[in-house]
């Protein structure tokens, strides 16, 4: 709101209003919410809206949240989140057109100038941005929870979201609860407003990522209940003997109520916080990443993840002289899985159920997610702890290993890094946390930056950044504080970092059949970081390197292919480009619907105010825009509720 009123300004002092009129408009500025109320509109249209006194091949671009261009004024200053904002369009003359005129626009009317500001801004604050609201009250004596429409008086929970899906990529949510609640209360609560308020984008994103999950190999899915459902029938033996006295099996109770609170919320129902969920509802899109692991450990007969994919990038960099600290993730999945939601979760839960216990650390937590599922999975968080943490997906293709991947025992990795967010206090804590009951699924390197031990212009912390990677039955976990240190910036691409766990997860054998790819000094990935990390000196040159791909011009993205290169050696990976035609090695360098669909960074100053930088949709920094019209996978893949082009801008979302 505020960006677009910024614009709205620029736009009334340029018409060159008298006094009267220049009033009247910021007037109906203050009332305009009110208007677009009264009158409910708010379809989902286009963001570019003609003036009349733009030539015909010249549009305004009304997206305010544009945070990063070409042009030297248009740029985030110094890192540091500041915006200019525009208020000329850009030239969008195409080659050998004549000039667009240079002058002011045409002399109007004064009742024709406030007309069209007036309408501008109806349409840039009305249009796609309608904030729903909602609240959840509990009365102690009936033990009955209500769900509201609106914010309730003394309510267990409240949130708002927005779906700006057709207009920025992104949907937004936050949710905050009471904390004179008991925590099981407010847990469920909590899950009650998302489920609400986001059910229709829930619906579509079921539709395309999990409703025909189990069509193809029912067997296996009986096979993958009764794990799902021994593993959740020892947690709950555990929550019922412990939950009182021990903070851990407290929290892992706090994730499943929430769970069931989404599940009722979606379903616009109500019942009582419990830890008996369906594995085969929303918790089974919450283990999404576990999936891929489980499906070697149940034979499916076709497993979803390609031999040698990706998935996700990312950078740890220290600006010369240690002026800055910047934290940046790029997150590489299946193009089905595009509609995402930035989340903000201010949670007043305490870290046990015993009397006076204070508040959990990382109370609030802001990270990109999915819909229906409560944690980031991609994965990117930052926290009230003063904790950034973030991962890249490491493979095991050690078969061997799997045997410790046994329903007893275990807790799923989407429970283990809810815990570890909550709980810890400083990276050290954090990675002893998430060790704990280690599934063996969801295999990654975890990178949590201590947020509070950077001082700009200051000799870096022990214990500034620490590194976990997971293998099954086996963690491994060190401060590399000193790496940043020696070389300035930590690099993240789907190869563990640790020598033991690279040699158990069988490693060699690939790098011994494929070659350099599957090592970590010399893959793709960590030759382009190498080489390019050094041109970082802003958010700018960051959004760059984090949305890298030149893979027809970039040496270090040729292959022994036909073609000779690969869209998935890149940092923001474009596999949909690989001709469908062409011969690889293996899978991961050939043609999928598969790549970076997002980048997230934030900055030491930024990060004082829980907030990034966000852009969503594959990259087209120097490639094409990705268009499921114009792609072969628009009739084979489920895109229900997508936009059909995918090329937006970056945004930092300002939360309430």
């Amino acid at each position: 709101m505020g960006l677009r009123r910024l614009f709205i300004f620029e736009l009334i002092r340029d018409c060159e209003l008298t006094p009267f009129w220049r009033y009247f408009c910021f007037f109906f500025i203050g009332q305009n919410s009110l208007i677009c109320t009264k009158f409910n509109f708010f379809p989902r249209l286009n963001s570019l809206i003609r003036h009349p006194w733009l030539n015909h091949d010249q549009r305004l671009n009304w997206n305010l949240h544009e945070q990063a261009n070409a042009d030297r004024n248009d740029r985030l200053g110094s890192g540091r989140g500041g915006l200019v904002v525009r208020s000329r369009p850009r030239d969008r003359r195409v080659a050998g057109s004549k000039p667009d005129s240079t002058e002011d626009p045409p002399c109007m009317g004064q009742m024709m100038k406030v007309f069209w500001i007036l309408f501008s801004l109806f349409v840039s604050v009305c249009l796609g941005e309608k904030v729903k609201n909602a609240s959840v009250t509990y009365d102690e004596h009936t033990k009955k929870f209500t769900i509201h429409n609106f914010i309730a008086d003394n309510s267990v929970a409240y949130g708002d979201f927005k779906d700006e899906i057709f207009l920025t990529g992104w949907s937004y949510i936050q949710v905050k609860s009471n904390e004179s609640f008991p925590d099981p209360v407010q847990a469920y609560a909590a899950g009650l407003i998302e489920g609400f308020l986001t059910a229709d984008l829930l619906e579509k994103h079921w539709f395309n990522v999990i409703s025909d999950y189990c069509t193809e190999d029912e067997a296996f899915c009986h096979r993958l209940q009764d794990f799902l459902q021994k593993n959740l029938d020892f947690i709950n033996k555990n929550v019922e003997a412990k939950r009182n006295y021990d903070s851990y099996w407290h929290h892992v109770a706090l994730t499943l109520e929430q769970i069931h609170g989404l599940e009722d919320g979606f379903r616009n129902k109500t019942s009582q916080p419990s830890t008996k969920v369906d594995v085969m509802g929303l918790m089974l899109l919450n283990a999404l990443g576990d999936l891929d692991d489980l499906e070697v450990v149940l034979n499916k007969k076709k497993v979803t993840k390609t031999f040698g994919s990706g998935s996700c990038s990312a950078l740890v960099k220290i600006l010369p002289n240690n002026e800055d600290i910047y934290f940046a993730h790029t997150t590489w999945t299946y193009y089905n899985r595009m509609l995402r939601i930035l989340k903000k979760y201010d949670l007043q839960l305490h870290t046990s159920l015993k009397d006076r216990s204070p508040l959990i650390p990382g109370h609030t937590s802001i990270f990109s997610s999915q819909p229906g599922m409560i944690f980031s999975h991609d994965d990117f968080y930052l926290q009230s702890s003063g904790l950034g943490a973030m991962e890249t997906t490491n493979s095991n293709h050690n078969a061997s290993l799997w045997k410790y991947v046994t329903p007893e025992g275990i807790i799923l990795e989407w429970q283990r890094n809810l815990i570890a967010n909550r709980l810890a206090k400083n990276g050290k804590e954090w990675v002893a946390l998430f060790g704990l009951k280690n599934s063996g699924t969801y295999n990654n390197q975890w990178m949590v930056l201590d947020f509070k031990k950077f001082q700009p212009g200051r000799p870096l912390q022990d214990g500034l950044l620490w590194v976990l990677e997971q293998l099954p039955g086996y963690v491994h976990s060190e401060d590399v504080t000193d790496v940043l240190r020696q070389q300035g910036y930590w690099p993240s691409y789907n190869v563990p970092y640790f020598k033991d766990v690279f040699d158990m997860s069988g490693a060699p054998m690939d790098v011994q059949k494929y070659g350099d790819w599957f090592t970590y000094e010399k893959t793709a990935r960590a030759l382009i970081f190498k080489r390019d990390q050094g041109k970082v000196q802003d958010i700018p040159s960051l959004i760059r390197l984090m949305r890298y791909n030149d893979y027809t011009n970039d040496p270090l993205a040729k292959c022994n292919c036909t073609p000779p290169y690969s869209a998935e050696n890149a940092i923001a990976a474009r596999s949909d480009l690989n001709p469908e035609n062409g011969t690889y090695p293996f899978g991961a360098l050939g043609h999928k619907e598969h790549g970076a669909v997002d980048l997230k960074l934030t900055s030491y100053e930024m990060f004082k105010n829980l907030e990034f930088v966000a852009i969503s949709g594959p990259t087209y920094d120097s490639v094409p825009p990705f268009q499921w019209s114009k792609s072969d996978f628009d009739k084979k893949v489920r895109h229900k509720g997508h936009p059909d082009l995918w090329k937006f801008k970056p945004v930092i979302h300002k939360w309430l």
